[in-house]
């Protein structure tokens, strides 16, 4: 099991690449079981979430191969509808494939998912709306098994913007008969990519970036050629782990629109942020001062950047509060970062935190992805070394990033556990 071994107090200067999006290529990977055509995806972030989800394709009867930067993907002859247990309990997004493999071939077999330990995040919404569309769902044995006939196209309503129900029910209905519409649907630009994926295979979409999205069935893809956008929450936390150490980072590859609210929320703390044709460029103006955030759906503060921010309000001057809205177990980083000397107190759904905190090295456990990342950033802002341990999550979601880290100035090593430094 690997750590990180961070010696702090440098600060974090240059140019870094995000990756494609993670949560982007996810549903997209899922998307391939509609095609019995070729498709080509480019840049594909190697990752661990990623090469699970190939697995589980792979074990479907998808056939791929990687020759570049791209991955020829061919699953004309899916043999298997069944994803099984041993896969699908380590991550979540396994779930996508249910609503492909319901509307192309009539059934689905998906383990109950598993993933990270950060609420129970109920698939109750993807389920109840595939059965409005015609689905028969039986629950047992741990497994969810959905049958059809042929799934129509009707109007749904999310009681919640679900992302995963949405990107699911976008899905199911490119083979269901005549028009699926969703309503209530999530507004995450991950939405919007699988959609677009969809329409590069001749899926015709309407509703594209609003909360009604409206899929008309078919009976043939196309082939196609496409790649992911980058990576937003890559692109926020190598934004913050350059305000944290009081220094001046550009951020390409990503469109920041897509991150409009977080640059609201570094703006108010003081940092000076520029928007590159590309990305973004984060200045430190030296002295951060305290806010209050509150995570929400897209366009609100993504939670997938809670943890991170908390991080770099502990080295902000007043009262900060962060609540989180989303998750309701999404604060197993605070003990980790009051081991590192943040002073911070749960109040509920709020986590508040008074700076500045002066960090110094500790161990600390990487409890899930976020977490993990906003303890790599404390300790880039901590005096001495800290031994980040378990980042195998990290590695779930963040594509090379002490590597990148490094590239910028970070002072980082990986290592095995029980080995010394």
């Amino acid at each position: 099991m690997d750590k990180l071994v961070i010696n702090g107090g440098v600060k974090l200067v240059g140019e870094v690449e995000v990756s494609r999006a993670k949560n982007a290529y996810l549903p997209i990977l899922a998307g391939v079981l509609l095609s019995d055509q070729k498709i080509e995806l480019v840049d594909v972030p190697n990752l661990r979430d990623i090469r699970t989800m190939w697995q589980l394709l792979n074990n479907l009867g998808v056939k791929t191969e990687v020759v570049g930067n791209i991955t020829h993907v061919d699953a004309s002859n899916v043999t298997s509808q069944e994803a099984t247990y041993e896969l699908v309990k380590t991550m979540r997004a396994s779930i996508f494939v249910l609503g492909p493999l319901l509307s192309r071939f009539k059934r689905a077999k998906v383990s109950l998912p598993g993933g990270c330990a950060i609420g129970t995040r109920p698939i109750d919404l993807h389920l109840k709306n595939l059965e409005k569309m015609g689905a028969k769902i039986v629950m047992q044995n741990g497994y969810v098994e959905a049958t059809c006939d042929q799934l129509i196209g009707t109007k749904l309503v999310l009681d919640f913007p679900s992302v995963g129900a949405t990107e699911n029910l976008l899905m199911a209905g490119v083979f269901a008969k005549g028009v699926t519409t969703i309503g209530n649907a999530a507004l995450e630009p991950e939405i919007d990519d699988l959609a677009h994926f969809l329409q590069s295979m001749g899926v015709e979409i309407e509703g594209i970036g609003t909360k009604t999205l409206k899929v008309t069935g078919l009976e043939k893809l196309k082939p196609t050629r496409y790649r992911a956008i980058g990576d937003r929450i890559e692109a926020g936390t190598y934004l913050m782990a350059g305000l944290i150490t009081g220094g001046d980072v550009k951020v390409r590859g990503f469109n920041p629109a897509h991150l409009a609210n977080v640059t609201d929320k570094l703006r108010e703390m003081g940092a000076t942020i520029n928007e590159l044709p590309d990305g973004l460029h984060a200045i430190s103006n030296g002295e951060l001062k305290g806010i209050d955030a509150t995570t929400e759906p897209f366009p609100g503060f993504p939670t997938d950047l809670q943890a991170q921010m908390m991080a770099l309000m502990t080295q902000a001057t007043g009262t900060s509060v962060m609540t989180e809205n989303i998750f309701e177990n999404r604060f197993m980083h605070v003990p980790e970062l009051v081991r590192l000397g943040a002073s911070i107190k749960l109040k509920g759904n709020s986590a508040i935190v008074k700076g500045p905190s002066k960090f110094a090295g500790a161990p600390v456990m990487c409890t899930d992805l976020r977490a993990s990342a906003a303890l790599v950033l404390a300790a880039l802002a901590s005096s001495g070394t800290t031994d980040v341990l378990r980042v195998y999550h990290l590695d779930r979601g963040y594509e090379k990033l002490d590597e990148k880290l490094m590239g910028l100035g970070a002072r980082i090593e990986r290592a095995r556990e029980n080995e010394m430094i």
